[in-house]
């Protein structure tokens, strides 16, 4: 009874002293997961703070990329008209070089237009130069002109001052009044029938300038030339054209050609007659 007595104090003691050993182990645990518990609790409050960090920096980056994306449309509308600045740049380019290329083309169709037009002025220097010439030339053969019909004007009026006062040539009896004078010397027809017919004024021609379209005849205001008169020419007694008085002096006049055609037909000498109104 005393064996089992002890027996059992001793198991309990055991009992006891596992007891013991694992209140312990369990409170070491305990203090263990508690420790643990703190260390996680202390991670999870470090975690939230930087889940707040991270949502606070994640707002911002939220913020960020709307105000990129707002940057981003202002970067395309900017680029647009970038690109239509660009475009616009590059028609205007091509204008301008169009616009280069016909200024380019006027200028060789001026520079060309220059060349021509300084040739033709050249061409009329020397027409210039070759009209004064022939204006010279002109005033020298008007002079000598002037000079030859002063010196005929001259001669004219010492030969009628020494003939019987009616120039050689200046009244002709006509083939009509030949006739007559023929028919009464053989009786065909009485004296009272012929009745003398009207003489000609008829004269010749002195000069003839057809340069200036004129000639002078040898016929006057003395012989009742007037300015308006007509004249027929006769080469050889072959009608070929006609003069007009321009000009009248005592003993002679210029008279104009009627056509152009017939100033190469006239020659000094031919026979002039006034054409009767």
């Amino acid at each position: 009874m005393a064996d089992y007595t002890k027996m059992s104090k001793l198991i309990l003691i055991v009992l006891i002293i596992i007891s013991l050993a694992i209140s312990g182990i369990i409170f070491g645990l305990f203090q263990k997961e508690r420790a643990k518990n703190l260390s996680l609790q202390t991670q999870l409050e470090d975690v939230k703070v930087k889940q707040r960090m991270a949502e606070a920096r994640l707002d911002e980056s939220k913020k960020l990329i709307a105000d990129m994306q707002v940057k981003l449309q202002d970067g395309q509308t900017q680029i647009e008209a970038l690109n239509n600045d660009v475009q616009k740049e590059r028609d205007a380019k091509q204008q301008a070089l169009t616009q280069i290329d016909q200024l380019k083309s006027d200028l060789e169709n001026q520079k060309e237009m220059r060349v021509t037009l300084e040739k033709k002025i050249t061409q009329a220097q020397d027409e210039v130069k070759k009209a004064q010439s022939q204006v010279k030339e002109l005033e020298a053969q008007k002079n000598e002109l002037e000079q030859k019909l002063k010196s005929i004007g001259d001669k004219s009026q010492g030969e009628q001052s020494k003939s019987t006062g009616v120039e050689l040539g200046k009244i002709v009896v006509g083939p009509e009044t030949n006739a007559q004078v023929a028919a009464t010397q053989t009786g065909q027809i009485s004296p009272q029938e012929n009745k003398p017919a009207a003489a000609e004024l008829s004269g010749k021609i002195l000069v003839i300038n057809k340069d200036y379209n004129f000639a002078v005849i040898n016929l006057g205001s003395k012989d009742g030339v007037k300015i308006g008169d007509v004249f027929s020419v006769y080469h050889k007694n072959k009608y070929i054209g006609d003069v007009k008085v321009e000009k009248v002096h005592d003993s002679m006049s210029a008279a104009g050609f009627t056509s152009s055609d017939v100033k190469n037909k006239f020659s000094e000498g031919d026979k002039v007659v006034l054409k009767n109104k």
